[in-house]
This record gives structure tokens, sequence and C-alpha cells, in this order.
């Protein structure tokens, strides 16, 4: 795992010190692709925190977006030139190559900070280091936590960056003074260990659930408390489209390895479960 950056660690303590003596950070100019729940979800606290808001999506979201307060724009290339400081793809994890491939890049009026908020990594930073201009910087993020796990606040909930290429650093930290002036817990690392540790932990926690779902695991009047968690994950899991489960498991390369793991475990634990069985069944044994 990458260690924080030594300069960045101070860069932290500066805004928080500057905040406390009443400077106000940087307002930005954040546009966003892709405003399905999550973007929503992170875009209400970027305007409480009085950053101004532009959006371009698939779907029609105008009149959520004149309800919210935001400028909602159909049209991407009107979009581009909206002028944006930072730019935040948040389209599902399958759709993003179409979407960044059909971005016209050369609406652009000014070298422009592009952010990612995917639940992989190394997946839409090799996509957009081949497609977006050299001259606009990339940072990877993955904030680990949504709507339901966020809703009261996001104070010790973990912020995962990975500073791909960044040349303006000034404006890089104000994205990320988002995140750590509310609390959140800003771990630095790169995106190939993101996914490693990523399908260890998220991928395969949905990948329970999803199983769980499958065999349509219910609560009952005796539940255990260990069962009821496994109810939970399973619920959590469902909740969550087929569509984000599958772009974890297609586009983590480190998935397939887990997957492989969790058949293999089940296996040794059913040739566990049939010595044991073999063993208490053989006379000679069970005279002991």
């Amino acid at each position: 795992m990458t260690i924080p950056h030594i300069s960045y660690i101070f860069s932290l303590a500066s805004m928080s010190s500057s905040s406390s003596s009443s400077s106000q950070p940087k307002t930005l100019r954040i546009g966003i692709i892709g405003f399905g729940p999550f973007a929503q979800f992170l875009a209400k606290t970027m305007m409480k925190q009085g950053h101004f808001i532009r959006v371009t999506s698939r779907s029609d979201y105008s009149e959520l977006c004149t309800n919210l307060g935001i400028l909602f724009f159909r049209d991407m290339g009107a979009f581009l030139e909206s002028d944006n400081e930072v730019i935040m793809i948040s389209t599902s994890i399958l759709s993003l190559s179409r979407v960044v491939e059909s971005i016209p890049f050369n609406c652009l009026k000014r070298p422009t900070l592009f952010v990612d908020v995917l639940s992989v990594k190394e997946h839409p930073k090799d996509v957009l280091l081949r497609i977006m201009p050299e001259e606009c910087d990339l940072l990877c993020t993955h904030p680990m936590f949504g709507p339901e796990s966020g809703k009261d606040g996001w104070t010790d909930l973990t912020f995962m960056y990975d500073m791909v290429r960044i040349r303006d650093q000034p404006l890089c930290s104000s994205f990320l003074h988002i995140f750590s002036s509310e609390g959140c817990k800003m771990l630095e690392m790169t995106c190939e260990e993101h996914d490693r540790l990523a399908a260890q932990s998220q991928f395969l926690t949905h990948t329970i659930g999803r199983i769980l779902s499958e065999m349509e695991v219910e609560p009952t009047p005796i539940d255990t408390k260990g069962f009821q968690k496994l109810v939970q994950v399973k619920e959590s899991a469902v909740k969550d489209s087929f569509d984000l489960f599958s772009g974890l498991f297609i586009h983590n390369r480190f998935a397939r390895q887990q997957m492989k793991n969790l058949e293999v475990a089940l296996e040794k634990t059913k040739e566990k479960l049939q010595e044991r069985s073999k063993e208490l069944q053989d006379p000679i044994i069970s005279k002991f």
C-alpha cells in the first residue's frame, strides 16, 4: 500500500489550519458525467460546500437538476464548453469506455482535472489515460461509501485516491478537500493495489450476497446474530444492480482469482465434511 506523500499530509494540515482561521477553501466549478443516485449523493454535499455543479447524463435529469439548482446539459459539447475546472465521471463500470470514447475533448476550454469515482480503478485509469488529452490531469478515486452508509455524514468513512497524473496540485488539493473537510479517512494508494484489495473485500462480499440471494435466504424465527449478518449481506448486495456486480468481476483482474479461491474453499470444506462423516461411520473408529 502506498504511504501518503508527506507533502500532501502537510497540504491537508495547511488546509485544515486555514479553514479554522475562517479563510474559505476554493470554490470549484465541477462538471459531472453520469448523474445516477451515487453522483446525486455526492453532488448534494458539494453544493452544500458552495461548489458550482453542472451535469450531463444519458438519462434526462433536467427536472431534478432544476429542483436542486444545478445546470443540466443534454449536449455533451455544450457541457464541455461550460468551462468546468473539474469533470467527475460517475458512469457505470460497464459503460465507461463507450462514454469516454464519445466525449468531444476538442470542446474543452482549458486543461481540466478529470476525476473518476468508479468502484474499480485500473480500468478507468487505463481508459482515461488512453483517450483524454495529455494536457488534462487525472485523479482516480473511490469513495468507499454511498447514499446508505453516508446518509448521516462522511466522518471516518474511507476515501481512496491515486494522483495518477497531477500537475495542477492546488486544484487537485481543492477537490480532495471536499472529502477531507467532511471527515473522511483520506487513503492514498495505487489503482492496482486498490483493485487487489477490493477483490478480496468488496467483490467477495457482493459474491457471497448474490449466492445467498440465489439460495433465497430469508430471516427465520430462530436466527442467530451471525445469520442476521448474512441476511444483511444478501440484502445489501441485491440493492446494487447486477451491472455493478458484473463490472466488479469483468473489470477487476483480481476478481477471477477470488472466484476461483471461493470455489476451491467450498470444495475443500465439502471434502472435510465428507471425510469426517466417513470416520464416524467406520465401525472400528466408532468403538472408541
